[in-house]
């Protein structure tokens, strides 16, 4: 039995570590007093060798990490497994005899700051023990009697044989500063108790392990977090397989109706559909949610059609109602959206349509209907077998793009939409909302970031889940050698 590709790769990433590891011990041990030296001293090997500029600049560095850790790292760290107990009170100053806020402890910036002084130290420990082995390979040659290279010499590389590592390095930094830190940060908060009563610089907050997961998990009178987590989380995967598989098939069908030769004014109707993507997405949506509030136009227009009346008669629409609720029954707004997305999304699967299907080869048509395959076959048979050959990659992550697609579901019901249900209001949840607007909610409306924090890695998780699942089944299935029609 072969290993599974992610297991492969977990075996590979172990292997290299302890390979560096080993290398380091075998380098310390076999390297000379300076290499060994290099140890307290960072630059020692590079003095030894004549590298005296590169030499002071890593021995700077290291009294930079030090002085760095003892003024700025250990005082945060000291208090990160608390996460402060002095809490923000005004005191009586005798000298000013004046109330003066005190010296507090403010949660958010000890986590904010251990985090950051945890990735500084991390990165100064890869360095530390390149350090020693870059030390130990100079040592190397010069003993083979080669001459070893200047600190300028070093730097022009960077501009040659290793320029791929300038290119890296600023993408790099932005990935642990933007991507890497908030990420570290969100996981931490998860296990705390950081919420509206929490709140610095007010308040404290605290770890409370995983107290916060079981209550994403749990159901009573007052604390429903699982309940809501349950059908937040089923809606949010319908949404993103409806949502995607409609746009999908609708762009491919409308792509191959106005390619048809029978079609006329072509570049018109790509033209018409084409704006609908030029109309920023926001502005589209805004408008259509006026348009579909209880008392919005389209509602009019049914009331004065006869349309609302005969909805009541067979039991969509209650008897109660003057309006039909497109945008405020759970089960309406539900279809709306997804019908909704549709005009949205369709132009764009319109344009990709079109490209891939000029390319499908004619001859794969020409033997269909010589064979006496029907306009309907040919599609099922020829067109989407090519279709999905070509854009299953991008299927995949459009389902993961919509279970986060926040602009249509927040935009089409915020301030419209009001759950009925009191189990999800306690949860400060609606029927109609995915995992990222709760989550979106959770925060800006009731500040309630521990929970949030559990929810956003659930999020994570889904999405990773499905996509490793995917893509495997993707790679696998998907290769061009034997791709048959």
């Amino acid at each position: 039995m072969t290993d599974s590709p992610a297991r492969a790769r977990g075996n590979n990433v172990f292997l290299a570590l302890l390979d560096f590891f080993r290398q380091f011990g075998a380098d310390f041990a076999r390297g000379d007093i300076f290499v060994k030296l290099s140890l307290l001293v960072m630059g020692a090997g590079c003095f030894r060798r004549g590298q005296i500029i590169k030499g002071l600049l890593i021995t700077l560095f290291q009294a930079v990490i030090i002085i760095f850790t003892i003024s700025f790292a250990l005082p945060y760290l000291a208090d990160f497994s608390t996460l402060g107990t002095v809490t923000r009170a005004m005191v009586y100053n005798p000298d000013t005899m004046k109330n003066e806020v005190n010296d507090y402890d403010h949660s958010f910036k000890i986590l904010l700051y251990s985090v950051v002084s945890l990735i500084v130290l991390f990165c100064a420990l890869v360095v530390w023990l390149r350090n020693l082995r870059s030390a130990r390979a100079l040592e190397v040659t010069a003993r083979q009697g080669k001459r070893v290279p200047s600190f300028i010499e070093e730097v022009k590389s960077y501009r040659n044989e290793r320029f791929h590592i300038t290119l890296l390095s600023l993408p790099c930094l932005g990935v642990v500063v933007f991507t890497v830190v908030p990420l570290i940060i969100m996981i931490a908060v998860a296990f705390t108790n950081y919420d509206q009563q929490h709140m610095p610089p007010g308040a404290l907050f605290t770890w409370v392990g995983l107290a916060n997961f079981k209550a994403l998990f749990s159901n009573s009178i007052t604390l429903s977090f699982g309940y809501a987590f349950f059908k937040v989380l089923r809606w949010t995967l319908i949404w993103a397989f409806a949502a995607t598989f409609t746009c999908y098939i609708g762009g491919i069908l409308l792509s191959i109706f106005i390619n048809n030769a029978k079609t006329k004014c072509k570049q018109l109707w790509r033209t018409l559909f084409v704006i609908s993507i030029a109309v920023p997405q926001f502005v589209t949506l805004l408008v259509v949610r006026n348009f579909f509030r209880n008392q919005g136009i389209v509602n009019t227009y049914m009331s004065q059609w006869g349309i609302t009346a005969f909805l009541q008669k067979i039991g969509l629409v209650s008897e109660s109602l003057t309006f039909i609720p497109f945008l405020t029954n759970p089960a309406w707004a539900m279809v709306m959206i997804i019908l909704i997305n549709i005009w949205i999304g369709v132009p764009y699967l319109m344009l990709i349509a079109t490209g891939i299907l000029m390319n499908i080869p004619k001859e794969l048509y020409e033997s269909a209907r010589i064979d006496g395959a029907s306009p309907f076959k040919t599609f099922i048979h020829v067109t989407m077998p090519y279709m999905l050959f070509v854009t299953a990659p991008y299927l995949v992550t459009s389902v993961v793009s919509n279970i986060n697609n926040f602009n249509v579901i927040f935009l089409l019901t915020q301030d419209v939409y009001i759950t009925t249900d009191q189990k999800l209001a306690n949860a400060n949840a609606k029927e109609i909302d995915l995992l990222v607007t709760w989550l979106y909610r959770l925060t800006q409306e009731y500040y309630n970031y521990k929970m949030a924090s559990v929810i956003g890695i659930m999020v994570f998780v889904v999405c990773a889940v499905f996509t490793l699942l995917a893509f495997n089944i993707v790679l696998k299935r998907n290769k061009e050698d034997k791709f048959q029609l």
